[in-house]
């Protein structure tokens, strides 16, 4: 069995003048969660929709689990879970009865069904509200629904497009801790389009980052970082001014320098030392409570990557 889930080749899809996926390049390993990160109206949905079959490609094309996205595409959808910007669920029925019509349309026998559904909602915490009806339920708990519909035939592959969405901070860690236990315990391959990037970062083993249709890098979460070539200090302290604030961005190894709720946020190019930015700070009259250096985010590693592009057009 090949070891790649999803090879996509020069794939683009244009509406009208506007190319809302740009010749797009790329392989997803198998049992990874990889994360198409980018901002809304980027080309993650329309990836996905051309991945599934839904939407025929301009040019180029992509096997998924094997399968060509030309003329495979039931064969696709019938090895795939997906979660898009609907949820597909229905709202009169009960969470069980929405699982157990979902196992029935791929033919899953009933003892399986009502093993699946026990499973599944036992590990999402949904079990004791089986019997409820699901307009009466919390988005939160919808948007684990609807997870556990995407996985409920047994998939080899899911898609989940934004499954965050409008869910407060709670909800939404609960749900990213739930997708990633059941990636585990499944053994599937997850492809997971999020402009939520510290959700990515939690989540994903390797990440694409998208804009304006273009792939802009891919690969593993400490490579982009090491890409974007910058690095953050975090100082806590007090006595922080504005003159302070100027030193700061006189200096060429600093990019960013902020004062935020009483701590100075710098970020820095590369490996620079800080010992310097120290005693300037000091000098100048602030004073040091400590001092943090980071790792760049992958929001860091974005919007450098976005910096890059827009400075090369």
């Amino acid at each position: 069995m090949s070891e790649i889930a999803i090879r996509i080749e020069s794939l683009s899809r244009s509406f009208g003048t506007i190319k809302a996926v740009d010749n797009l390049t790329l392989d997803v390993p198998r049992g990874t969660v990889f994360g198409f990160l980018g901002p809304n109206g980027a080309g993650k949905t329309t990836t996905i929709r051309m991945l599934l079959g839904l939407l025929a490609p301009t040019a180029g094309t992509a096997m998924v689990l094997g399968f060509d996205i030309h003329n495979q595409s039931g064969a696709i959808r019938e090895r795939s879970g997906a979660l898009l910007e609907h949820n597909g669920l229905y709202e009169r029925l009960t969470a069980e009865d929405n699982l157990d019509y979902h196992g029935r349309i791929y033919r899953m026998s009933k003892g399986s069904r009502q093993a699946r559904i026990k499973e599944l909602l036992t590990h999402l915490d949904l079990w004791e509200r089986r019997c409820e009806i699901v307009k009466d339920l919390s988005r939160g708990m919808r948007q684990k629904l609807a997870v556990a519909r995407a996985l409920m035939h047994r998939p080899s592959l899911i898609f989940l497009d934004e499954p965050s969405s409008g869910l407060d901070p709670v909800a939404a860690a609960s749900l990213r801790d739930d997708i990633a236990s059941l990636v585990q315990q499944e053994g599937v391959t997850v492809f997971l389009n999020t402009h939520n990037l510290p959700e990515a970062e939690k989540l994903c083993a390797q990440v694409g980052v998208i804009r304006a249709g273009k792939l802009l890098a891919v690969g593993h979460p400490d490579t982009l970082r090491a890409r974007s070539g910058r690095n953050r200090v975090t100082i806590s302290g007090h006595d922080f001014d504005n003159n302070i604030l100027t030193l700061l961005h006189e200096r060429a190894e600093v990019v960013r320098a902020e004062l935020i709720n009483s701590h100075l946020e710098i970020e820095l190019i590369g490996d620079s030392a800080v010992s310097p930015l120290v005693s300037l700070i000091v000098g100048a009259g602030g004073q040091i409570e400590e001092v943090r250096k980071d790792k760049a985010s992958l929001e860091d590693v974005f919007l450098s990557l976005v910096q890059e592009e827009q400075e090369g057009e």
